[in-house]
């Protein structure tokens, strides 16, 4: 990594001891259970004994309270050796986000508790018919005594079909549009299915699927902060979240940039390494360019985030550019490679198609534009 020399002594000691037990544990079986789709639970486990599923909740809850720049540095280097794996390890522990923001204490501690013993969150707000018009969302959830009862269906939920514990907004009144969605903690035991698994393109290791409610009822006390301000809680939380997730594609805009380099040394045409013929040698130095300022710019926006500041312009600027720039930049590892980067037999091919999710989760980067030409125009 470039900015290794601008690291503290805990971030290096971290990435190391992380990147140590990656490339033991989920390197060797990468091919494997990319084909599968599936997440490989054993190394997640081995992760979180190490200290990692502690890494985003404060130390008041028992985690490590990592600031925002530590966790987007991890975050890169668990997207050089697999962006699935990463980003389900990352929603495995994400889930409490909300709840940190607008929780009470039990809240915050319950979910740090589920977590920290081996757990898995997911993240509910996309359905079939409300992604980026979230004001479209028709789960509910009805106050019943003191109980709420929850149905629905959402959809294209990372770590779906393996989380315990669910954070889902949901109505609570319909006249209110956004302004009347709430957030709710809902653990699986009681009664939570999960749908259609997605057969996806990338990010494979990541399980993706519907999650349903049928008349699922959770106890008044899992609301989290007051009814209707689940919409604004969640924009908050994703607003901080955005930068954070986009590491994982400049850790594969990393790795596809070392790929091509290498390759380039090696193969010959006319006699001699294609890195010195101009045409690539170029097309890998505007990929180095690319990753600079796309890392720059998440450290950036971390660094926003952990000083308290405005994430409004820095997170949409991080989030569109790092993943445009994930897949120019893993496009062009293909064209190094020529006709063998088009082979499964070769990595790049896989860089690419992890790479594409990241314009389209999270908010897609139209949506992102929307918001800074917002954020612009009351300036």
């Amino acid at each position: 990594m470039e900015n290794y020399l601008l690291m503290t002594e805990e971030q290096k000691e971290l990435v190391g001891m992380l990147r140590a037990i990656l490339e033991k544990e989920l390197a060797p079986i990468i091919e494997e259970y990319d084909e599968l789709g599936e997440y490989p639970m054993h190394v997640h486990e081995i992760l979180c004994e190490a200290g990692f599923s502690a890494a985003m909740i404060p130390e008041a809850y028992g985690g490590l309270g990592l600031s925002q720049e530590t966790l987007a540095i991890l975050n890169e280097e668990m997207g050089k050796f697999d962006a699935g794996f990463g980003c389900s390890f990352s929603f495995a522990c994400g889930g409490i986000k909300t709840v940190l923001l607008a929780g009470t204490e039990e809240q915050k501690q319950y979910y740090a508790d589920r977590i920290l013993n081996g757990g898995i969150s997911c993240t509910c707000i996309t359905e079939p018919e409300a992604g980026s018009d979230v004001a479209a969302l028709r789960t509910t959830a009805v106050k019943d005594g003191e109980e709420y009862i929850i149905n629905g269906t959402k959809a294209f939920i990372s770590n779906g079909p393996i989380a315990d514990t669910f954070t889902v907004l949901a109505v609570t009144d319909k006249e209110k549009g956004t302004r009347g969605m709430s957030i709710f903690i809902v653990e699986k035991e009681r009664g939570v299915k999960v749908g259609k698994k997605e057969n996806k393109m990338g990010i494979r290791m990541s399980p993706t699927s519907e999650v349903i409610f049928d008349n699922v009822r959770v106890p008044a006390g899992n609301l989290v902060g007051n009814e209707g301000e689940g919409f604004k809680i969640f924009m908050k939380s994703l607003v901080r979240s955005r930068p954070l997730i986009m590491s994982f594609a400049v850790g594969i805009a990393q790795k596809a940039l070392d790929l091509s380099t290498a390759y380039a040394k090696e193969r010959k045409t006319f006699g001699s390494p294609i890195i010195k013929n101009q045409g690539v040698s170029f097309l890998l130095a505007d990929m180095e360019i690319q990753i600079q300022a796309a890392r720059n710019l998440i450290l950036y926006a971390a660094r926003c985030a952990d000083a308290g500041m405005d994430l409004t312009s820095a997170s949409a600027s991080a989030k569109t550019f790092a993943s445009e720039m994930a897949m120019k930049v893993t496009t062009d590892a293909v064209q190094v490679f020529g006709g063998y980067g088009y082979s499964k037999e070769y990595p790049v091919e896989k860089l690419m198609r992890d790479a594409k999710i990241f314009s389209i989760f999270e908010g897609t980067n139209q949506i992102q534009r929307v918001i800074l030409g917002g954020y612009l125009a009351k300036k």
